[in-house]
């Protein structure tokens, strides 16, 4: 027993450092708190979704994190960042931008411009609906078209 916990301990070593690097690019942690990030930093390379509540314990927020999660792999393809921000006492400085009232989803494209604001839970499909319908995204479905 005494032999096999070092080599077990060192097999892990790695695997705790790769998970806590934070030179990580942004994109592979689609969904974190909005915390002490700045909007500016998704500029040009980025969709955020904020997602605004009072509390974790809101049922609209439950409902809409369960909503993304359901989609993740929908939204990843759109270069999505998803945000989330349950203490408004914290004052974030995506708080301080978007100034929400209780709960709301946002919706921010590359370019910054806010895309899509609601109180209410919305659908992976009508956030898609809203990506596919920006100038943005129709450049880059067409690039991807042209390299194929």
């Amino acid at each position: 027993m005494k032999r096999i916990l070092p080599l077990v301990i060192s097999a892990l070593i790695p695997f705790v450092a790769f998970a806590s690097d934070p030179a990580q690019p942004p994109g592979d942690q689609i969904m974190r708190p909005a915390g002490d990030i700045e909007l500016e930093e998704f500029l040009w390379t980025h969709r955020p979704i904020v997602v605004f509540a009072d509390s974790p314990a809101d049922p609209r927020f439950a409902e809409q994190i369960e909503r993304l999660n359901d989609g993740i792999d929908t939204l990843r393809k759109r270069d999505v960042v998803i945000l989330t921000d349950t203490d408004p006492g914290a004052a974030s400085p995506a708080r301080k931008k978007l100034r929400p009232r209780g709960f709301m989803l946002v919706l921010i494209d590359k370019d910054g411009g806010i895309k899509l604001r609601k109180p209410s839970p919305q659908t992976v499909r009508e956030i898609t609906r809203t990506i596919d319908s920006t100038d943005s995204r129709k450049r880059e479905v067409e690039e991807r078209r042209g390299q194929q």
